[in-house]
């Protein structure tokens, strides 16, 4: 039995799921959500708990049991509390400026780089911090991952754009000669 399969979904006040043939519909305070469903995986939904159960022991099955929770949980805490993720830039002559829909950032090219996010997705700037905020754990991630792309950190000084828990490891320069 998956370790994360297993394990029921609590689902709080204001969230309800709805299973159908080919897909599952998580609406809540926050928007609404499909999953796809899985094949040989079963979704039930009782007293505001729901369970993911297998139809067989197949190894395919056993890969998609976890993953169905996992993509279930993911939406209905999306859809209650959402996800975000904060970038840092950091390097002189550096700058960020831009709205909930559009950012645009000065990052060391002879232009400036503009960046539109997606529906459903809110950026934020504070100085030099990025906050991108939204309901889909996957497209949150997707669009940090495509800002943090634009000019990924260098292991030198340290100049580009880093997720704010990320760890750059520093290299030394080059060894003067004696």
């Amino acid at each position: 039995m998956s370790r994360i399969g297993k394990q029921p979904i609590d689902i709080p006040a204001g969230v309800t799921i709805t299973v159908g043939d080919k897909d599952i519909v998580v609406a809540g305070p926050k928007g609404q959500l499909t999953v796809p469903l899985q094949e040989n995986v079963k979704v039930t939904v009782e007293d505001n708990v729901a369970t993911v159960t297998r139809d067989n022991d197949e190894p395919k099955s056993r890969a998609w049991h976890g993953l169905q929770r996992a993509l279930l949980n993911n939406a209905v805490t999306g859809v209650t509390k959402g996800f975000e993720k904060k970038l840092e830039i950091n390097g002189v002559g550096f700058r960020l400026s831009g709205g909930p829909k559009e950012i645009e950032m000065a990052l060391g090219f002879s232009h400036p780089v503009k960046y539109a996010a997606p529906e459903g997705i809110e950026l934020k700037t504070d100085k030099m911090t990025i906050t991108v905020s939204g309901i889909d754990k996957q497209q949150v991630g997707q669009v940090a991952a495509e800002i943090r792309a634009l000019k990924k950190p260098e292991p030198y000084k340290g100049k580009g754009i880093k997720y704010v828990d990320e760890v750059i490891l520093r290299k030394a320069g080059k060894a003067g000669k004696k």
